[in-house]
Parts: structure tokens; C-alpha cells; sequence
């Protein structure tokens, strides 16, 4: 019987991509956003007062990153699909690292504004070509599971990274350098490392994969193929036309709403731990604060996995978007409004698990009716709306603190769009066609 044998080899095939490329990929995204988000360690720390930061400009250093990514997002994307990701993913990830080894020399607020908007062009397009990097080589059925493992690896980005960013910070006086300049210098190094490796690593398509067996390599590119071509008709648009779909727009707003919440916690929690002395009267030392600023993040991990787990058995449904991200909406306001630090951390921890929970299902979407150039070019405008979001929530989240004096009225406003976030995705559903698509189906036993 011929199909147990198919079977054997989808199981293989897949396997073999999820612990080949997967885990290495993730270590990619994992320094990518340790890179992104190193400001948030330093500000608190040394960088803010060394600097003369108030907490509007630290928001807009943050968020200013955002508009560099923005401005060459798609047509790195673009680059990437014509070119092949082995080569671009490598030569990003070098280029972002050399800009951030640049920051531990960072002297003035406007050359950190200018380092943060260069660094923003540099990573340019590396989020939205690591996932369609990772959907290019297994089937729509497969997808959810892939990208799960793949985005797990940034709440681990503050597991790990929160404590290993707040060592380097605690070796002050290293090289001559303050222990935020020590930080910056160290968590840089990695990514060019790394991108060196790419380079040699990666393989741009199972045909190309001499780790796979040559039955592998014939299943993955005859199962994609088949779904490229079912794709067909409308859904298999250019990349002009992906740019000017209604449905690539609505999950762009989608998107905006969860990464509104995603950065305003990323870039201003670490800030927020750092105010519990003045609030609650509680002194933690640089490590400890590491520590509590990972706490969430662990917790989210588990959340991410286990709902995206779920989400593989029946298929991507709008409530695996919009529930997690209504529970978002409600939690990270009402953080905020707790009577002690281990409550506070509590709520917060809630808020993580909702948004790392909505995120992996939300991108298993796009790659299931878009196909070549028009992939590129659509996952590149749906992160592109949200990198918008990345430059709004930690500015007008700093904007607000200073002018009402505290992170209440800035959280409920974190609140609000990823409540809009949750509407959208009823919208989508009322479209009547789901978030799924019929390329959602649960996989099939392998």
C-alpha cells in the first residue's frame, strides 16, 4: 500500500525541517530582537541618565528604529525572494550587527537617534523573510507547527536575554566602558557571528537540501507545488496586487493592534520594574530586575506552544487570534492599577502569554493565499503596519507617561487597540471566510 509510505516520508521530511532550519532560524530572531530591544535594558540603566533622556525622547529612540525598517521592509523582501534568503538573511543579520556594535559608543540623544534609525534599516526585512523564509518549505498543514517553534524564541528573547543583558550590565568598567556601553557591545557580536554562519548554513529551497533523502526532497517540492498552483486564480496575485488587497489591509490592522501591546511591554516594562522602588518602596539590584522583567516572558513560552498546538488540531479559527488578543486588551491596563510588585508582574505575565499566543497563529495565515512575489510583497505590508505600531507604542507610551506622570493612561491606550485587534478579527469572520482558509485544515496523522 502506497500510502503508509507517503506517510513515512511526510513524517520524516518534516521532521527534518522543523530541527534543521527551525532552531537556527529562531536563534536568528532570538538576537534579532535582543538587538532591537537592548535599549530597554540600557535606559534604565546608566543610558538615560549618561545621556539626558526624558521619558518622550527615550520612547522616541526606542520607536524611531521602526521608521528605518519601514522605509526598506518590503523592498528587502522583495531582494529576498529574488535573490534567495540564504544569501539576504546572512547579509542582514551581518549588517544589523555592525550598526549595533556602533551604539557602545553612543554619546549624544541625536546620535542615538540616528544609531536606532539605522539599525531599523539594517534589520530591515528580516522578521518578514524569516517567515516567508520558513513557509517556503512545508505545506500549508505543517505551517502553524513551524512557525510556532520559530516565534517561540522571542518571549525566550527576555527569558534569556533579560538576564544575560543585566550580566554584561553588571560588568562595568570592562574595556573603560559603563556597563550599558558593555551590554550594547556584547549582545552585537553574536549577530555577526551568526550571520556569518548563515551564510553557509542555509539552503534556499528542498531541492537544494542534501540533508534531506531524495524521496524528501520529492515529497516537500511536489507538495508545494501542488499548493502553489491551487493557490491559483485571484489568490495568486503579483506583488502590486498583494499591496492593494482588501484582506492583506485588514490583517495589517490586526497586526498593528498586537504589536502595539507587543513593543509598549518589550520597550517600557524594564522601565516600569525599575519604578516599583519609588512606588511599592521594594529595591531590587540590576540582576534582580533582569530576572523580574523575564518573568512573564517564561510563562508566554509554554502559552505560545501549547496554544498554537491547539490551534493545529482544528485549524486557525479567528477566536485563536481574537481571544488571546481581548484578554490582552483587558489585562495590561488593569497591571498597572495593582497594590504590590508580585501583583503587578502577575497581570503583566497575563498580557504576555495573550500576545505571544495570538502572534504565531496570525502569521500562519498570509502564506495561505498568497504565493511568490505577491507573499513576499503582502507579508512584508502586513509587518510593515505593525513596525508603524512599533514606532507609535513606545513613543506616545513615553509621551503620555510624562505628561500625566504615570503608565496608567499609556497602558489603557496599549488596551484599546489590541481590543481593536480583537473586533477586526470578528470582522474577518463576518467576511465569511476565516482566518484558516481551507489550506487550514488539521494535518492529517503522518
Amino acid at each position: 500500500m502506497p500510502e503508509p509510505e507517503v506517510s513515512a516520508v511526510e513524517r520524516s521530511a518534516i521532521s527534518k525541517v522543523c530541527w534543521r532550519l527551525t532552531p537556527f532560524i529562531g536563534l536568528m530572531f532570538f538576537i534579532n530582537f535582543l538587538d532591537r530591544t537592548a535599549v530597554s535594558f540600557a535606559g534604565p540603566n546608566g543610558m538615560t541618565k549618561d545621556l539626558g533622556l526624558n521619558a518622550a525622547q527615550f520612547g522616541f529612540a526606542a520607536g524611531i528604529f521602526f521608521l528605518g525598517y519601514i522605509l526598506l521592509e518590503v523592498p528587502s523582501n522583495l531582494a529576498l525572494h529574488k535573490f534567495g534568503a540564504r544569501r539576504w538573511l546572512a547579509r542582514i543579520m551581518v549588517t544589523w550587527g555592525i550598526v549595533a556594535l556602533l551604539f557602545t559608543w553612543v554619546s549624544s540623544v541625536e546620535g542615538l537617534y540616528f544609531l536606532r534609525f539605522l539599525l531599523g534599516v539594517a534589520e530591515a526585512g528580516f522578521f518578514p523573510g524569516a517567515i516567508l523564509y520558513l513557509s517556503l518549505w512545508v505545506p500549508a498543514r505543517h505551517r502553524n507547527k513551524v512557525l510556532a517553534l520559530f516565534y517561540v524564541a522571542q518571549p525566550l528573547t527576555i527569558v534569556i536575554g533579560a538576564p544575560f543583558a543585566s550580566a554584561l550590565i553588571g560588568a562595568d568598567g570592562l574595556m573603560g566602558l559603563a556597563g550599558w556601553r558593555v551590554m550594547f557591545f556584547g549582545v552585537a557580536v553574536p549577530a555577526i557571528v551568526v550571520g556569518v554562519i548563515a551564510w553557509f548554513y542555509l539552503v534556499d529551497k528542498p531541492a537544494d537540501a542534501k540533508w534531506l533523502t531524495a524521496a524528501e526532497r520529492s515529497w516537500l517540492t511536489s507538495e508545494l507545488a501542488k499548493e502553489e498552483k491551487a493557490k491559483g486564480g485571484s489568490h495568486n496575485i503579483l506583488a502590486t496586487g498583494a499591496l492593494l488587497n482588501g484582506r492583506v489591509w485588514l490583517l495589517s490592522f490586526v497586526y498593528f493592534g498586537l504589536i502595539y501591546g507587543l513593543y509598549a511591554l518589550a520597550f517600557f516594562l524594564p522601565t516600569i520594574i525599575s519604578g516599583f522602588e519609588a512606588q511599592f518602596g521594594s529595591k531590587f539590584s540590576v540582576m534582580q530586575k533582569g530576572f523580574i522583567t523575564a518573568i512573564p516572558y517564561l510563562p508566554a513560552a509554554f502559552a505560545l506552544v501549547l496554544w498554537s498546538r491547539q490551534a493545529a488540531k482544528t485549524g486557525v479559527k479567528p477566536w485563536h487570534v481574537g481571544l488571546p488578543a481581548l484578554i490582552g486588551a483587558v489585562s495590561i491596563p488593569v497591571a498597572l492599577y495593582m497594590n504590590s510588585p508580585a501583583a503587578t508582574v502577575a497581570v503583566i505575565t497575563v498580557t504576555a502569554c495573550a500576545i505571544f499566543s495570538a502572534l504565531p497563529n496570525f502569521w500562519a495565515i498570509p502564506a495561505r493565499f498568497l504565493s511568490g512575489a505577491g507573499a513576499a510583497a503582502g507579508i512584508a505590508l502586513i509587518n510593515t503596519v505593525g513596525n508603524v505600531a512599533g514606532f507609535a507604542a513606545p513613543f506616545i507610551t513615553g509621551w503620555v507617561k510624562d505628561a500625566t506622570g504615570s503608565f496608567q493612561a499609556a497602558m489603557l491606550l496599549v488596551g484599546g487597540f489590541m481590543f481593536l485587534s480583537a473586533v477586526l478579527t470578528l470582522v474577518v469572520a463576518r467576511q465569511g471566510e476565516s482566518l484558516g482558509d481551507r489550506a487550514a485544515a488539521p494535518a492529517r496523522s503522518a
